[in-house]
């Protein structure tokens, strides 16, 4: 039996982690690092000094020592020495595909910072709902009254880890840098007050949760609104008002887009027949599955997937 926060487990395996790229960065001022991965989330831990996030025409971040920031879309952004620095950004990206964890070094002599900084690897259609519902910058500062203990854990075994080359060192990176973008995320779920429009809001209801779990971990199941009513423990009516309000839409157009992503995964991903993709996400025919496809994707499944398809 799911326990209805499970919802966001749920939600988190649909978008298929699959661990994450660091570099591991010492600089001295003046420095600039530019980093972009859209859609994916990026971010960053100063392990010691300090750091200056910069985004175009917003407010500078002032990042210090055991401080965590994400940038849940991996919008651009320059981090540096300092706002004004006259250093000359440097792309960041190339160096999170290099094997090695060598320090990637920025030396001009003045103070000192070190960084850790990565990107997830996820499905980023699948996590598209959960990405666009957080915040642009998620940040998480040790220095506070009461730092998160999973951060200062985190961090330390994080540096430890890159310290030295050692066995199963990457599949060790893969699954910290996963358990702190989680425990960022939950720390922000749990935060979201009711009624605030965001439909994270959703997954601290009882019943809209465990409705949500339903639908992601049976996406294939003839779900109607009485029977998805009924696990939630409403009348059909309040359920489909609470729900509608908390997520923005009907708890079918829902179930649709869901599918729809799914199908999409499959499509790009895999070589199974359209018959048998439009079976895994509901639909008893592949004409009204290819219908709803179209109207959420523009194009037919099988003219989608030519173009889309991965080699």
């Amino acid at each position: 039996m799911l326990r209805p926060m499970d919802s966001l487990s749920l939600i988190l395996d649909d978008m298929h982690f699959g661990g994450v790229v660091f570099t591991h960065t010492e600089m001295s001022a003046p420095w600039a690092w530019h980093l972009a991965t859209p859609g994916l989330a990026c971010f960053h831990v100063v392990t010691q000094g300090q750091a200056w996030l910069m985004r175009e025409r917003e407010a500078p971040v002032l990042i210090e020592a055991g401080d965590l920031v994400i940038l849940p879309g991996g919008m651009a952004h320059t981090i540096k020495d300092k706002p004004q620095s006259g250093a000359e950004p440097i792309d960041l990206l190339p160096y999170m595909d290099q094997s090695d964890l060598t320090p990637v070094q920025q030396q001009g002599g003045g103070s000192v910072c070190h960084l850790i900084s990565g990107h997830a690897r996820f499905d980023v259609d699948m996590a598209a709902p959960l990405i666009t519902a957080l915040p642009s910058v998620m940040h998480v500062q040790s220095g506070s009254s009461v730092p998160p203990l999973w951060l200062a854990i985190g961090i330390q075994f994080l540096e430890q880890e890159i310290a030295a080359v050692r066995p199963a060192q990457q599949a060790i990176l893969n699954r910290v840098g996963d358990i702190l973008l989680i425990e960022c995320l939950r720390g922000y779920v749990e935060s979201v007050p009711e009624g605030s429009g965001n439909w994270l809001a959703a997954l601290k209801d009882k019943a809209l949760s465990t409705a949500l779990a339903r639908m992601h971990q049976q996406p294939d199941h003839n779900w109607t609104v009485p029977e998805l009513a009924q696990h939630a423990c409403l009348s059909r009516s309040a359920f489909a008002d609470r729900f509608g309000h908390t997520l923005g839409e009907p708890p079918l157009t829902y179930l649709t887009r869901h599918r729809m992503r799914l199908a999409a995964r499959q499509l790009r991903s895999t070589p199974l027949t359209v018959s048998k993709i439009a079976e895994q996400v509901g639909y008893a025919s592949e004409a009204a599955f290819s219908q709803a496809f179209k109207r959420e994707y523009g194009e037919a499944p099988s003219i989608w997937r030519q173009a889309n398809q991965l080699s």
